[in-house]
């Protein structure tokens, strides 16, 4: 910087002229998927942590024996031929 020399940093472009503040389409379209990921994003970590907190909530009851008429669980390969 030279003697006498006056630095300043401004974010207001030198004269008169106003930026424009509207944004474009693509800029809105980019932001509103942006925002839609960002609410996926949320309740996908919402849905891990529950799992993570519960983990046999999800799972059901029943076992894979039980749409099985009377067999045991030894004979199902029986069945099948």
């Amino acid at each position: 910087m030279m003697d006498g020399e006056i630095f300043t940093a401004t974010l207001v472009p030198p004269g008169n002229t106003t930026p424009n503040s509207s944004m474009t389409l693509e800029q809105k379209t980019t932001f509103a998927s942006v925002i839609l990921l960002f609410i996926f994003l949320g309740i996908l970590i919402v849905r891990c942590f529950r799992i993570l907190l519960d983990p046999y909530q999800s799972m059901p009851t029943s076992t894979w024996s039980d749409g099985l008429d009377g067999l045991e669980k030894g004979q199902f390969d029986y069945t099948l031929a």
